[in-house]
């Protein structure tokens, strides 16, 4: 299948894509932390609205619980900080009531956590580290989609059976040399290329664990805002583990 074979075939899933594209590149142009924390605080109650779908939750509570965990970020120094505080108050409430159910507190990890470390991100490292983390998950994704759809014959994963070994390493190639690129305006070149190696293989497997999430839920998508692809968790998926792999590495390597 050929490039013009791949766009016609997946129209919707192409304007989309361009749609997201410039949203994303007006939040990069202004760069305030308020349009940040207030465009990631839709895609995050989106995402958890989503995810206590998955996760078979009906308690709108968490759902206010998830606003309010919002609300603290942007005045909170360390975002990331607060996944720790909201488990251990949800969990001493539970242990309070004598009421503990372990998978309430799956949203709180997924997406809240790598949500809180996004923003995070943006706060210690600017918007030049979000810009090496869009792409960098970006290319691992067309990238893995368009060589796969061209080359690709070895089945990668029994979780997601579309994908192939050879898209996936397409992917994470073109990723990888892309993002490297990007990444030299903040770091040296050896730690470019690890950080968007690194960044590149845990957004692979950040699309991954939605899809067995899907998987185990019994459904193709998890919502339908994106016409092409699907909910705000199928859109942002490889991000909810590359976003926290990335600010661990930066603190890490800098």
């Amino acid at each position: 299948m050929n490039i013009k074979e791949i766009y016609n075939s997946n129209k919707d899933r192409v304007l989309t894509g361009f749609t997201l594209l410039f949203i994303v590149a007006f939040i990069a142009l202004v760069d305030n932390l308020f349009v940040t924390w207030l465009f990631f605080g839709a895609v995050y109650l989106v995402a958890f609205y989503e995810a206590m779908r998955l996760f078979d939750i009906e308690d709108n509570r968490y759902f206010i619980y998830a606003i309010a965990l919002w609300l603290a970020a942007f005045i909170y120094p360390n975002p990331d900080d607060l996944t720790y505080i909201v488990l251990i108050a949800i969990v001493s409430i539970m242990a309070h009531k004598k009421e503990v159910n372990f998978k309430l507190l799956a949203p709180f990890f997924y997406p809240s956590a790598s949500m809180l470390f996004l923003l995070a991100l943006y706060k210690d490292f600017g918007m030049s580290s979000l810009v090496w983390l869009v792409v960098v998950v970006a290319l691992t994704d067309v990238g893995a989609y368009v060589v796969g759809k061209s080359i690709g014959k070895t089945p990668f994963s029994k979780t997601s059976p579309n994908k192939t070994w050879e898209g996936t390493i397409g992917g994470i190639v073109i990723a990888t040399i892309f993002g490297s690129l990007v990444g030299l305006g903040s770091v040296n070149i050896t730690t470019s290329i690890l950080i968007s190696l690194l960044v590149s293989l845990s957004a692979v497997w950040g699309d991954l664990f939605e899809s067995y999430l899907k998987r185990e839920a019994g459904i193709k998508d998890s919502g339908t805002i994106f016409p092409g692809h699907g909910g705000m968790l199928d859109r942002c998926d490889g991000y909810m583990f590359a976003g926290i792999i990335m600010i661990v590495l930066l603190r890490g390597l800098l």
